[in-house]
């Protein structure tokens, strides 16, 4: 399952993500999303985990405050096709 992480600390990595994450069971990806320009973190990342650990990690963590923001975790939706870009 892929989970939406939302509401980060900009302070964290995918170190740190995987750390949280783990403690729930197997992580099959932890991605941070970053700016394309400056490379700096959004703010949001993804998580893939089986089914079972990735409930578990939005039942525990979804609402949980890190470094005073209040994380989002949610099953992540389909990407919406925006197009070509030119």
């Amino acid at each position: 399952m892929k989970l939406y992480v939302g509401n980060m600390p900009f302070s964290m990595d995918e170190s740190q993500l995987r750390t949280m994450f783990g403690e729930f069971g197997e992580i099959d990806s932890a991605n941070v999303i970053t700016d394309r320009e400056t490379g700096r973190p959004r703010g949001f990342a993804f998580v893939e985990m089986p089914d079972d650990a990735a409930r578990k990690a939005m039942a525990e963590l979804h609402e949980r405050e890190v470094d005073g923001r209040q994380l989002k975790v949610n099953e992540a939706r389909a990407r919406e096709d925006r197009g070509r870009r030119y």
